[in-house]
């Protein structure tokens, strides 16, 4: 069963109150959405975004099972469309928003599309199926500098090199088309040593490949930028990150608001799961919530800004 990581803690800082309108900008299974629905009743509403196709069927079908469908709306499309979405949806002032970046649960265990080196699964990776990009394409095609770049730069992983030529030497014997056939190459591309950590040697590859398919680094700026825009006066943004490479383009932007005025930082320090959460679950221990309250439009804040200087 999904369980929606730090949800108490965005409901604190969220502070959803009756009447107001969130935007749930990675709905998922509803965890947070539906929390956030009970909190702005009565009256209040609810938008969820949710770019996997099949997600969003799920949770239309279980909003209606529980009843949920008056107040909250689900809409199968990328945050990085929020404005738009926002726009058609009359989502254009919202008191509140929330990021839960990533994939879920249900991509690993059950989307059979190849984004868990513990199952033997094709070669996809996509959140969409609509887009066209796949992690078979990737691995079949990309030239070797392409390759290192990605492992490198998105999965942070320290054996780039030997492993980017690890699946070049494989691919030429035959396609890659399965995660398997990429776990038993990334294995024989790096030390014997490296296998016997606790970390598995495809993880970091894995997540570089899952990061290029999806385009989510560059998704992640889009979508706060929108975000922003949208936001009422004293609205909240909180975005949940699990790795550091998502992380630090959060801290960044919102520290790039702060300096120019536009929002405050409503935690000082990073907020993460406790032990019990934690242990309850486990896909939970690198979960970092970041909240900003907006507290002057753009525009206002450069003028205020030009004309103290």
């Amino acid at each position: 069963m999904h369980k929606p990581v730090l949800l108490n803690a965005v409901l604190q800082y969220l502070d959803p109150q009756p009447g107001q309108k969130f935007v749930d900008a990675t709905v998922s299974h509803g965890g947070h959405g539906f929390a956030l629905w009970c909190s702005v009743q009565p009256g209040g509403q609810v938008l969820g975004i949710e770019w996997d196709s099949e997600l969003a069927d799920k949770l239309v079908k279980r909003a209606e099972h529980l009843g949920l469908k008056e107040g909250i709306t689900v809409v199968n499309d990328s945050y990085t469309n929020l404005k738009k979405i926002a726009e058609q949806y009359d989502f254009n002032q919202v008191d509140g928003i929330l990021f839960d970046l990533g994939l879920s649960s249900w991509h690993l265990d059950e989307s059979g599309r190849g984004f868990s080196f513990q199952k033997v699964e094709d070669l996809d990776m996509r959140f969409n199926r609509s887009t066209t990009l796949t992690a078979m394409e990737i691995i079949n095609t990309w030239p070797e500098r392409e390759l290192v770049r990605i492992i490198k730069d998105y999965g942070e992983e320290g054996f780039a090199e030997k492993i980017a030529r690890g699946i070049v030497e494989v691919r030429q014997q035959g396609a890659i088309t399965t995660t398997d056939g990429l776990v038993a190459a990334i294995e024989q591309a790096v030390p014997h040593w490296y296998q016997q950590r606790r970390l598995n040697p495809a993880t970091k590859t894995f997540q570089a490949l899952r990061l290029a398919v999806n385009s989510e680094l560059e998704n992640i700026e889009h979508g706060l930028e929108a975000a922003l825009k949208i936001l009422n006066i004293d609205g909240r943004l909180a975005v949940i990150s699990f790795h550091s490479l998502e992380d630090k383009i959060v801290k960044t932007k919102f520290k790039e608001w702060e300096k120019a005025g536009v929002v405050v930082l409503l935690n000082k320090h990073v907020v993460k799961p406790d032990f019990s959460e934690v242990n309850a679950n486990p896909r939970a221990r690198s979960a970092h919530l970041r909240i900003v309250k907006k507290v002057a439009n753009e525009r206002n804040a450069s003028l205020s800004s030009s004309e103290t200087n």
